[in-house]
């Protein structure tokens, strides 16, 4: 018989536990972690963890990996990442008790990872600097590179080759939760992440690695694409 419409309650039934929204939420920083840390982040028991990510696994949020007699996690790809930053604009933010939580949530708005790309203040400003340099363009719903802009990114040591066959959209606007504007997606918007952190523009930082620090060296390199650094260390400070 067929059916019609979506199921939505399997996924509201496989996100309704808090300390699922913790696990989800640090591995939306697009990393592999290893279930004892994940654990330790949502403050539960081990044995209670592995109910929780056998759960989101069967849920087909996270995929599971072994090394050893270590098993690690990470979300299922793209599509499900941006399905749970999209979802993350209409929920609401997690209570802040102390200051050290405090300040974890302002360097996460400066700049972190959103998956595999850049978010916060930091990857809106880039954006912008992309488009207004004519690096890309608006094309419809997504976004495309210009000539000017596949040569600069080169320039900086961007796998534009790579990002062009990647098996998934090439270069899309995801809209900030934090900002509530957009920042670069998609696969350009990947590898010039992973550029940027291996030139030591970034490192990574906290538990899960979401959270992004700005080296000195990024403070003079984002004004190669445009952007002004010295506003962005005022914001981070």
């Amino acid at each position: 018989m067929a059916t019609v419409g979506i199921d939505f309650s399997r996924v509201g039934s496989a996100l309704s536990s808090p300390s699922r929204s913790v696990i989800i939420d640090h591995l939306l920083g697009g990393g592999s972690i290893s279930a004892s840390m994940l654990a330790k982040a949502a403050r539960i028991a081990p044995s209670t963890a592995s109910g929780h990510l056998s759960a989101l696994v069967a849920a087909g949020f996270i995929i599971e990996s072994a090394s050893g007699r270590n098993r690690f996690y990470s979300l299922a790809g793209p599509d499900v990442a941006e399905a749970l930053e999209a979802l993350a604009r209409i929920c609401p933010p997690v209570p802040v008790r102390g200051l050290t939580q405090s300040l974890t949530n302002q360097r996460l708005a400066f700049a972190r990872t959103c998956y595999d790309h850049l978010a916060g203040h930091v990857g809106v400003a880039i954006l912008d600097a992309l488009v207004s340099r004519r690096w890309i363009r608006p094309d419809g719903a997504y976004y495309d590179l210009t000539a000017a802009g596949a040569e600069g990114l080169r320039a900086l040591g961007v796998d534009i080759d790579a990002a062009t066959h990647a098996r998934r959209t090439f270069a899309r606007p995801c809209l900030d939760w934090t900002e509530r504007r957009f920042h670069l997606a998609g696969a350009l918007g990947a590898a010039l992440c992973e550029c940027l952190i291996e030139r030591g523009w970034f490192r990574r930082t906290g538990l899960s690695g979401r959270g992004l620090a700005l080296a000195r060296e990024g403070e003079a390199g984002l004004s190669m694409l445009g952007v002004n650094s010295s506003s962005l260390v005022r914001v981070a400070s």
